[in-house]
């Protein structure tokens, strides 16, 4: 058994959109001691460190923009401490929807909710790849084992019609780092705090597909 190296981070990145499409067969992986302290940047540990403050604080900054309502219909999912046990999903296709908390910049909105988009999940032996497949911003990367309540991310942004993600760790503005967890039956979040672009803290809803479909259709037959 070996550590996840940048350079492993490195080729399921380079995978890009394939990550996003379901797999007709799993392949064998090599089984891998998944260490991310031992990948991660000194400045995402950082924000690693610190998501807790950096979630509450860009809440209180949507909340002062008049958007407590808002925050409030999200229930746990915009709750700090909403973590539970067994954080690790199954692999297969989602839906996410992402919220951006706090602008950087005064000329931005401080609440921001983006389109349901699709995404994936796919088992890589020892970590989990993740990528969002569509929209201009597309985080991309690994879920690192964590604690019982969270698992942790390492990946970068892929931005516009890009085809290839970029090498963790070669450029900080690119560089993603966050926790994943289960928040619900069925539902897990992705919090990203301190991201480089427009926000003091995003977050992303992940629900499985099918999931949301039977919700729909459920939805639909009481209408």
């Amino acid at each position: 058994m070996k550590p996840v190296s940048a350079a492993l981070i490195a080729a399921i990145l380079c995978a890009g959109p394939a990550l996003a499409k379901p797999k007709k067969k799993a392949e064998p992986v090599e089984i891998v001691t998944a260490d991310w302290r031992k990948t991660a940047t000194a400045s995402d540990q950082d924000r690693l460190r610190d998501w807790r403050s950096a979630f509450i604080k860009a809440l209180d900054k949507a909340r002062l923009a008049g958007n407590s309502e808002s925050i409030a219909r999200e229930g746990r999912l915009l709750e700090p401490d909403a973590a539970l046990e067994a954080a690790a999903p199954p692999a297969g296709q989602y839906r996410c929807r992402v919220i951006k908390l706090g602008a950087q910049n005064p000329r931005m909105a401080d609440y921001v909710v983006y389109p349901v988009y699709n995404c994936s999940i796919s088992d890589e032996g020892g970590v989990m790849g993740f990528a969002k497949a569509q929209g201009v911003q597309r985080p991309i990367g690994l879920f690192f084992p964590g604690d019982s309540r969270r698992m942790i991310f390492l990946g970068t942004m892929m931005l516009g019609d890009e085809t290839r993600a970029m090498e963790y760790g070669r450029d900080s503005t690119r560089d993603m780092a966050g926790a994943f967890e289960r928040i619900g039956e069925k539902r897990w979040r992705l919090i990203l705090p301190k991201p480089r672009f427009e926000s003091m803290m995003d977050v992303i809803e992940i629900v499985p597909i099918s999931d949301q479909q039977s919700r729909m259709g459920s939805l639909a037959l009481a209408l």
